[in-house]
């Protein structure tokens, strides 16, 4: 792969969600370790497109489309999740298991949830993921089952787990869901830390106050296409969100947040 290679090159994809037509036609391109919030109301496509980003699911084949990530359309999940670190409340939803912190993170070099019997990681995978958790100010969760942190734990954990690669870009799905005001900001700090050493952040949300500052460029998505993409401050107007939701949307920006009326 080089350097001048997209992480993200999709051209005139379309995906079905069983007999739902979930994304149309899309055009996206994406800059290794470009920072880039993708936003959109709910049933706009934002789900779908982040599944076929993580390869969780795969276009329609068609003559003149591709769906290529940092260069190539075909991926084993393990070897991409080196690459993209995924942070989503529902890549494990419905699991029984109930793993404890530390299990939880190192569970991200084997792409599972928690541990199983046939996983034998090693000490380099036992340092590496508690240093993960020491990033993200979780390491006093080590031996805390999931079911009994809390939301911005949870989170952080999360996100823990997906740094155990050292991704070049983590790929966030709606990160601030369930936070109250005091999670909310410390998870802030903590992705415009990653974002300011060098990993790349595509958030996918429809909440304008999750884009942090050292987010520069905003798509939204609306049924199934691209309505706008750009820079932030031009595609963050009154006029775009207003006409993305149905509704008069009056975005607020203060010292790089964002907040709507």
């Amino acid at each position: 792969m080089t350097e001048e290679t997209a992480l993200i090159d999709f051209r005139e994809i379309t995906v079905m969600r069983g007999d739902t037509l979930a994304l149309d036609g899309l055009s996206l391109k994406i800059a290794a370790r470009e920072n880039v919030a993708i936003i959109g109301p709910n049933g706009c496509g934002k789900s779908t497109l982040l599944k076929t980003i993580t390869r969780e699911l795969y276009p329609l084949a068609s003559e003149g489309t591709s769906a290529r990530i940092m260069g190539r359309e075909q991926w084993d999940v393990a070897e991409l999740r080196e690459h993209l670190g995924v942070v989503s409340n529902d890549l494990f939803a419905g699991s029984e298991k109930d793993p404890r912190g530390l299990e939880i993170a190192i569970s991200g070099f084997f792409s599972s949830w928690g541990l199983w019997p046939h996983h034998h990681p090693t000490e380099q995978m036992i340092e590496r993921s508690t240093a993960a958790m020491r990033q993200m100010g979780v390491e006093h969760l080590a031996k805390r089952r999931y079911s009994q942190m809390s939301s911005g734990e949870r989170k952080r954990v999360l996100i823990s787990r997906a740094l155990v690669h050292d991704p070049d870009t983590l790929v966030l799905d709606e990160p601030s869901d369930s936070l109250d005001l005091a999670m909310l900001k410390d998870l802030q700090s903590r992705l415009r830390q990653l974002a300011q050493t060098g990993t790349g952040i595509v958030m996918v949300t429809h909440h304008l106050h999750e884009v942090v500052p050292e987010i520069t460029r905003v798509v939204l998505l609306r049924k199934g296409r691209v309505f706008r993409d750009g820079a932030k401050r031009e595609v963050l107007t009154r006029a775009n969100l207003s006409e993305l939701y149905e509704t008069d949307v009056e975005p607020v920006e203060r010292d790089g947040f964002y907040q709507y009326w």
